[in-house]
């Protein structure tokens, strides 16, 4: 493991109960034009809206779903047209993508193909995007203290990202009082994806000292707070945990990449409408499996997978493959419905894997794996 590495991440975080409430106080040293961006559900931030002060111009701007490209350029014409000053991305995961994006194309120019990944040209934002406030209402993602985007291209069939240094928001506002309104389904759902990013960085081939003091701490978090939320949603201490999680994973995936889990993440949610925990769950344990084995097999050392084993299992003597079994007994508890009852087919394998290949993440998977062995996790996890 390297000694050398860098690190970033939100110029600022705000982390506690109730914390929104400063959000007026931050916001006046920002602007006073702001575009709110919020998810199908406007309650939260129509409360949020009314801290403001009068002479606070505030327009709405909703994504209902994952964000699109079309959606994207849709709230980037709005920002433009309304001549925003501050973006503030209150809601989820795919709320908060959204707002990151809009603020980085509303001050960038050319179109949003010119920066993706994968499917667009790559190129670099030149621009710093309009200051940005990120308020999650799940804990999943992370994408507070991220610097990408996925957003999902129609046309491809694909989730990729935008990404760039430049995206990180000013301030993350992290709220547990925020997220004690979800269901215990999307309570289990966005907590396996937060589970898949502190585990993924944890065994990434890019893994480092300062990442792995983040992961174990967060591992630690989720190991004895995930099934407690999904059982009581307003169990105080639970909901901090898996808040402070899901931060710390966002900021582990931000400095090193994940693994064949999201390799396969984006082009799945891509080809069909499953949940992204879903995948993340149904791929887990099938993952960690073929990566013990391959190493062993190539006589390198899986040290990192017996530490992630005993930091979930809470057993010092607990082996790597003791991490497959718990994986598979968190998802069952969590009742995570699996892969083939989500429309996935047997035939879909061959553009899956396709595309996973060339997938961003599968470039930190801590062995490399060869089709052959991405079809066996597929068939596994199926």
């Amino acid at each position: 493991m390297s000694f050398n590495f860098s690190f970033a991440t939100a110029s600022q975080i705000l982390f506690g109960n109730h914390s929104l409430e400063k959000v007026p106080g931050i916001v006046a040293k920002m602007g006073k034009n702001i575009l709110l961006v919020t998810g199908r559900n406007t309650e939260k931030a129509q409360q949020l809206s009314a801290r403001f002060p009068s002479e606070t111009i505030v327009s709405l701007f909703q994504i209902e779903s994952e964000p699109t490209l079309q959606v994207i350029k849709a709230g980037t014409k709005m920002a433009q047209s309304n001549n925003c000053d501050v973006v503030i991305g209150l809601g989820g995961g795919s709320v908060i993508d959204g707002a990151k994006a809009i603020a980085a194309l509303a001050t960038n120019k050319g179109d949003l193909m010119d920066y993706l990944e994968v499917i667009g040209k790559g190129e670099a934002l030149t621009e710093a995007p309009l200051p940005s406030i990120a308020i999650p209402t799940t804990a999943g993602t992370g994408a507070e203290v991220t610097k990408n985007s996925v957003i999902k291209s129609l046309e491809h069939n694909v989730k990729v990202s935008l990404r760039s240094d430049l995206m990180y928001p000013n301030v993350a506002v992290i709220d547990p009082v925020l997220t004690y309104s979800m269901s215990p389904e999307l309570t289990a759902s966005t907590g396996v994806d937060a589970l898949t990013h502190l585990l993924e960085t944890f065994v990434s081939n890019q893994a480092n000292p300062f990442v792995d003091m983040i992961c174990r701490e967060g591992l630690y978090c989720i190991s004895r707070s995930l099934l407690r939320a999904y059982k009581n949603g307003s169990e105080k201490k639970a909901r901090e945990d898996m808040a402070m999680a899901s931060m710390l994973g966002g900021m582990a995936l931000a400095n090193v990449k994940l693994g064949a889990i999201h390799g396969f993440a984006g082009p799945m949610g891509g080809m069909f409408p499953i949940p992204h925990g879903a995948i993340c769950a149904g791929l887990m344990a099938a993952v960690i499996q073929i990566n013990i084995e391959v190493l062993t097999e190539q006589g390198k050392d899986i040290e990192k997978f017996k530490e992630l084993a005993k930091i979930l299992t809470g057993s010092d003597l607990a082996k790597a493959e003791d991490a497959i079994v718990w994986a598979d007994n968190l998802i069952e508890a969590l009742q995570i419905p699996g892969l083939s009852k989500c429309g996935l087919l047997e035939d879909d394998f061959p553009e899956l894997i396709k595309k996973a290949k060339v997938a961003s993440s599968m470039k930190g998977n801590p062995v490399e794996l060869n089709d052959e062995q991405l079809r066996w996790m597929l068939e596994k996890s199926f």
